[in-house]
């Protein structure tokens, strides 16, 4: 079997384990059946995700030019307590960003190497924490806009960690903890305009990911450097690919790059 088509991140489905898959523009690969099977992953070229040329690759999908005038990418986007739609004060298009800051979001706590805070849009829980390749996580606040959530974040960060180690998740060097008793002890820091939002009776959400081994040494795949790969694909945590030589593959990194799969 062989595809062709632009790397964006891979769709998920909540399930047990976590189903997973490649939308090209006129294939759709569940990516769970390639698991025991080899894939080859040859690079052909650049598709901007925004102006759809061939050019070289900046950040997250898009070209240079397109990373610093396209809205999806504004620093809003990274640091959620920088937006301003709620205002009435555009960054780079406000229409595009009222419609995104002004909808319902979630400040969760997520384990996946350790537990961190962040920021998503409750639509896009659970995929948020898939995304990331939490085993475990919970809602902490719900709010009705970014900016809320943002702020909430910034004074979260000061007694939680906000960033994932992606070495110890892929390597499933993971402890469970009592989410729950986490959030509750962070209840105390949530800034007075966010603590009517407080959610104090969920639960944590678990999450099951398709992984037949773990790597022991970890050796990430870039296209740029090794344009042609080869391997049995054993895992897929996270955005990550996993192979049995212990090559793993960031395929939302690669968001923008025209690819040939190529399936024994």
């Amino acid at each position: 079997m062989q595809y062709q088509g632009v790397l964006t991140k891979m769709q998920t489905e909540i399930g047990n384990p976590i189903q997973y898959y490649l939308v090209f523009e006129s294939d759709f690969i569940h990516v769970n059946q390639l698991l025991n099977k080899r894939v080859t992953i040859k690079f052909v070229e650049y598709q901007c995700l925004a102006c759809g040329e061939n050019k070289k690759i900046y950040r997250q999908g898009y070209c240079y030019d397109d990373f610093y005038n396209q809205p999806q990418v504004g620093d809003w986007v990274m640091r959620p307590e920088l937006s301003t739609a709620h205002l009435d004060i555009e960054d780079r298009d406000l229409d595009f960003e009222k419609k995104v800051q002004l909808q319902p979001h979630i400040v969760y706590l997520a384990n996946s190497s350790n537990i961190k805070v962040g920021v998503t849009r409750k639509s896009q829980v659970p995929t948020r924490w898939i995304d990331q390749g939490a085993h475990e996580a919970i809602e902490i606040v719900e709010v009705p806009n970014r900016y809320l959530a943002g702020i909430t974040e910034v004074a979260l960060k000061e007694h939680v960690a906000d960033k994932t180690n992606w070495r110890k998740m892929l390597k499933n060097e993971i402890e469970d903890e009592d989410l729950a008793e986490y959030r509750d002890r962070l209840e105390e820091f949530i800034p007075d305009e966010v603590k009517e939002y407080f959610i104090a009776s969920n639960k944590e959400t678990e999450l099951n990911f398709p992984v037949l081994a773990y790597p022991n040494k970890l050796k990430s795949l870039n296209l740029e450097k090794t344009p042609e790969y080869s391997g049995v694909l054993k895992g897929i945590k996270g955005q990550y690919l996993i192979f049995e030589d212990d090559t793993v593959f960031n395929v939302r990194n690669s968001e923008g790059y025209v690819v040939q799969l190529s399936i024994i």
